[in-house]
């Protein structure tokens, strides 16, 4: 069976997202935020509560105005007066006049050393900024640092596990070592899946794992969907690599307790009395791989 990787979301998508939560939190005027290509010019893409488009499309120079120098020096920056503000450059301030922004804070998107992304929250009043601004923003720079980074490596382990798979495929035994490391990888991306803020690619990359589930068997699974609820498939899948139920509560971020309910569900609907025979039953349905 040949896997195929889920489309990877934009950047833009998670900017997005980012910038209206920012504005909903950080009490600013205006919130917004573009994807950095190649780690050196920010695109300004995703806005929200802009009484213009002036800033909308614009690409900053590395170094040049207050998010290329971000990008710079990978660091948080916050002016109060950006007109007369003698730290940055002003190549971009007839855009930023008509937008009214007084004062703004910017901070990079880092994500293994590369900024993929500025967020900015700004106010239109001839205020200074206070800590609860630039907090917010810095904030939410991080948590999008976050998503982007759990993203990467989920389609990373994606890659992977499609090379294994290929490799495993009609040529080794479901006992092999490699199905082995198939089974960890898999179980590992369930677990990753849960922490995506994007549905869209957290659905097509539990589609991904729901696909190789029936690779073991050679053939494409014969059980109904409603066969076992999905958090029950995480569970089993961390149970099948022989974790204990505290290992499982840890890595699925539950209870030992909750663990347990749902083992005993996936038991009791698949008609076993143990741990393994639930496993080895999972999989010859091609619920697990």
């Amino acid at each position: 069976m040949t896997l195929t990787s889920p489309p990877v979301p934009d950047d833009d998508r998670q900017v997005k997202r980012g910038v209206q939560a920012l504005r909903d939190t950080a009490g600013v005027d205006l919130a917004f935020g573009g994807v950095v290509v190649r780690g050196r010019h920010a695109q300004l893409t995703e806005f929200t509560g802009n009484d213009t488009n002036a800033l909308s499309g614009l690409t900053l120079g590395f170094g040049m105005g207050l998010g290329g120098k971000v990008v710079a020096l990978h660091r948080p920056i916050a002016v109060n007066d950006y007109a007369n503000c003698k730290q940055i450059s002003h190549h971009y301030d007839l855009m930023v006049a008509a937008e009214g922004i007084h004062a703004v804070v910017a901070a990079p998107v880092v994500v293994n050393r590369t900024v993929r992304a500025v967020m900015y929250g700004a106010v239109r009043r001839s205020v200074a900024l206070g800590d609860r601004t630039v907090d917010s923003v810095m904030r939410a720079a991080r948590d999008l640092e976050q998503s982007l980074a759990v993203r990467d490596e989920v389609m990373r382990r994606l890659d992977g596990l499609r090379a294994s798979s290929e490799r495993a495929e009609g040529s080794e035994r479901p006992t092999s070592p490699r199905w082995e490391t198939i089974r960890e990888a898999y179980a590992e991306l369930r677990i990753l899946a849960q922490r995506l803020p994007d549905d869209e690619a957290r659905d097509r990359v539990v589609g991904v794992c729901d696909k190789l589930a029936g690779a073991g068997t050679g053939a494409p699974a014969s059980h109904p969907p409603s066969a076992l609820s999905a958090r029950e498939l995480d569970v089993l899948s961390c149970v099948a690599l022989g974790r204990t139920n505290a290992d499982v509560a840890d890595e699925l971020g539950l209870r030992a307790e909750t663990v347990k309910s749902y083992l005993r569900s996936a038991m009791r609907r698949l008609g076993c009395h143990t741990r393994m025979e639930t496993v080895m039953t999972a999989r010859r349905l091609g619920l697990l791989p």
